[in-house]
């Protein structure tokens, strides 16, 4: 079974714009963070403490913004977390309904192949490491592609064009660079 991506693209749309009318913008990076807080709560009781003004944190990140982050940790069970949570099983559902993923699918495209060789291992590291860079730099900017750009234009929010302007200059000349056909 071969999924068309305009359909994807539509029914994508339509996700986002259902989230923004009934719920909320969608952005997820913010729930790395989250994740982060649950952990570092498990770890250690003291680090969200809930008080008679809210909820807190002895990471000053975590106690920002009156404690929103810590809360969300202390009770994950909420509509940001699970929407992630989603997404997830969402994929690997998409996967499973496609009957699994090919070993051709698996292996590396052509131009990374002609670029960087066949070892799953480069390949592995390059996308860890450009992952980590677009989480860094989504908490920097306080929210992440889909908060910033997706839900941003869709609300007609300039901020929404200018990221995906900004996005767009830098990801094209590096993506050109990386993948350039001698």
């Amino acid at each position: 079974m071969t999924w068309n991506w305009k359909i994807g693209g539509v029914l994508l749309g339509v996700v986002f714009f259902a989230a923004v009318l009934l719920v909320k913008p969608i952005g997820v990076s913010t729930q790395f963070v989250i994740l982060d807080g649950i952990v570092a709560d498990a770890v250690s009781s003291e680090f969200i403490t809930q008080t008679d003004e809210g909820w807190t944190s002895t990471n000053a990140y975590m106690a920002k913004s009156g404690g929103k982050y810590a809360k969300s940790a202390a009770n994950p069970l909420n509509y940001s977390f699970i929407f992630v949570l989603a997404m997830a099983a969402g994929a690997l559902l998409s996967s499973l309904l496609k009957g699994g993923v090919s070993r051709e699918e698996r292996r590396a495209p052509a131009i990374w192949r002609a670029n960087f060789g066949d070892t799953p291992g480069t390949r592995y590291l390059v996308a860890f490491l450009g992952g980590f860079v677009v989480l860094y730099g989504a908490r920097l900017a306080g929210g992440c592609t889909s908060g910033h750009m997706m839900s941003g234009i869709m609300q007609t929010a300039l901020s929404g064009y200018i990221f995906a302007a900004g996005a767009f200059l830098a990801a094209v000349p590096v993506a050109m660079t990386m993948y350039r056909e001698d």
